[in-house]
């Protein structure tokens, strides 16, 4: 039976993944903080620890193996650098989840040599609060360059869902349907999505794939800020209020909580041609995007009415 440490599988598409674990027969083991209630019983074991105390995680770890080790929450080039310490000679692969935001914005379609983790020089002295773009970069960094096992890091655009936590979607959708408006400083701006199930699906895809590196991984498809907008007043039947803010009162925007969480000055874009050619089929973005919508503004009118 393959053995697996998911960091990070309590929410969101960690939690789809470990039951599609649990579902191909997965003997899996969460490391979690238990602030999260997962629904997974005794079907799993769990190491109740944060993943940030190196000491903690180490003990717990122990002299423990496993074929596969998920990382989905390491935001910062310490953590990743405790994980090659602690996972020496205890992980066959190592799956890193990381993100789109290690490439710059602009028209071109990103392909992985963009951003180059085995280059990428490590300071001597790790930044304590690094922005979320530079944690990432350095973490696949640190990992790539420094581990003594095999590493593949998964970039991933916004990641979308009715159990998205972070309501990003909900928030245009909401803004609309309460005719509210929407801080967004380019509609022509062009990006990729992902669902939080395709996420799943990829990340378990990938524990019986064999190589190594970073790999892009987004929807089939890209959608502008602008299209997303119509969608939404296609399902809501409400004109959006669209504000296009200057330099000079983007902190105003913020402040009044206006501000489009997809608000990019620029496209964002990443091609996806490794993973295609690995075998993947990604789902297309036009067509779940839609029903994504639907799914969210019926929930928020539903909420709304009780």
């Amino acid at each position: 039976m393959t053995k697996v440490l998911v960091l990070g599988g309590t929410r969101f598409f960690g939690k789809k993944l470990v039951q599609l674990l649990l579902e191909d027969g997965t003997d899996v083991t969460l490391v979690t903080r238990g602030q999260t209630v997962d629904t997974f019983g005794d079907q799993v074991k769990r190491l109740q620890l944060d993943r940030t105390d190196q000491a903690a995680l180490a003990a717990a770890v122990g002299e423990s193996e496993w074929d596969v080790v998920y990382d989905n929450i390491c935001f910062f080039p310490q953590d990743a650098l405790s994980a090659c310490e602690i996972f020496a000679g205890k992980v066959k692969r190592y799956i890193f989840t990381s993100t789109m935001a290690v490439y710059e914005f602009g028209d071109q379609m990103h392909p992985e040599d963009d951003f180059n983790p085995y280059t990428y020089p490590i300071p001597v002295k790790l930044p304590a609060e690094p922005s979320y773009a530079e944690g990432k970069q350095l973490a696949e960094a640190v990992l790539f360059q420094q581990a003594p096992f095999p590493v593949c890091a998964v970039r991933f655009p916004i990641v979308l869902g009715t159990d998205d936590y972070t309501e990003r979607l909900l928030f245009h959708v909401e803004r609309v349907q309460q005719e509210l408006p929407i801080g967004i400083p380019n509609l022509d701006a062009v990006m990729g999505f992902i669902t939080s199930d395709e996420a799943a699906r990829f990340l378990f895809w990938l524990k019986n794939q064999h190589f190594e590196g970073p790999v892009n991984a987004r929807s089939d498809g890209e959608l502008s800020i602008g299209q997303i907008m119509k969608l939404i007043e296609a399902e809501v039947g409400t004109k959006a209020l669209i504000e296009k803010p200057s330099a000079a009162d983007d902190t105003l925007k913020q402040a009044d909580g206006s501000a489009s969480p997809f608000g990019i000055t620029a496209s964002w874009r990443m091609d996806t041609s490794k993973a295609v050619q690995h075998g993947f089929e990604f789902d297309k973005v036009t067509e779940w995007y839609p029903r994504l919508i639907k799914e969210l503004a019926l929930a928020s009118e539903s909420k709304a009415a009780d």
